[in-house]
């Protein structure tokens, strides 16, 4: 799986804010904070936040004391949700849905390695949250994940 920089930047806002609502729900932080505490580049974390805006994720404030907040209850929003409002489906091939691929000959079923794929990405994205992530309390069938052979070894 390619993580886009888009999409790590955009979690680690996500995340500042999820640490901020946690505090209090109504807490703005500025962009320039953010950029800050997690080495993100203003121009690119703003149009970052705007995407995440336009999908319900942040809301923001303008003024001087304005600011950005979650919009949504850090429990209720995924991975998969920052992934997909920054960067689109979870599992594309060339930008197409897997499903919707056709393959012939020896790869005839090379769909269904994608679909597969995208159902163990599902699996894993779908089910942690931004509230997950900021406690450290990840999902039991994500720290199984974790503790398997060779998961912390690059391939």
């Amino acid at each position: 799986m390619h993580v886009s920089a888009k999409a790590d930047y955009g979690m680690r806002a996500a995340l500042e804010l999820t640490t901020a609502y946690l505090d209090s729900p109504s807490r703005l932080v500025k962009g320039d904070a953010i950029a800050r505490s997690q080495d993100i580049p203003m121009k690119f974390l703003e149009g970052i936040l705007r995407q995440l805006r336009q999908a319900g994720i942040v809301a923001s404030q303008r003024g001087a004391e304005g600011g950005y907040r979650l919009d949504r209850d850090p429990h209720s929003v995924t991975i998969a949700d920052v992934v997909r409002a920054l960067d689109g489906p979870l599992a594309a091939v060339r930008g197409q849905r897997p499903e919707g691929l056709d393959y012939s000959g020896s790869a005839e079923h090379l769909r269904e390695v994608w679909i597969a794929v995208r159902a163990a990405m599902r699996h894993v994205l779908e089910t942690i949250t931004l509230a997950d992530v900021a406690t450290g309390a990840l999902p039991e069938s994500v720290r199984v994940l974790l503790d398997e052979p060779g998961a912390w070894q690059r391939r």
